[in-house]
């Protein structure tokens, strides 16, 4: 499973999904998007012009890919779990 965290310095709501994803002991890739234009840009395309962080994505192991926009703890388990059971 592939992490990918676009988040902002500031954002609260950021600091939440990386205390999760540490809790779990899940790596995870950061971008920030309030530093880094080309993470800007990517996070974008995958979302479909999204710009509200964080936004999360997911890949797994069985090639689907997660879109987790916010702190969706309960959607965080379940994409989590389901990709545990694989």
């Amino acid at each position: 499973m592939k992490i990918t965290l676009f988040a902002t310095t500031t954002c609260p709501y950021c600091k939440m999904v990386k205390d999760y994803l540490a809790a779990k002991n899940l790596p995870f890739t950061e971008k920030l998007i309030d530093q880094d234009e080309l993470a800007k840009s990517e996070m974008m395309r995958l979302s479909d012009g999204y710009l509200g962080v964080p936004f999360t994505l997911v890949e797994k192991d069985n090639g689907e890919t997660k879109k987790i926009v916010g702190f969706d703890q309960k959607l965080f388990d379940e994409t989590i779990s389901t990709n545990e059971h694989q």
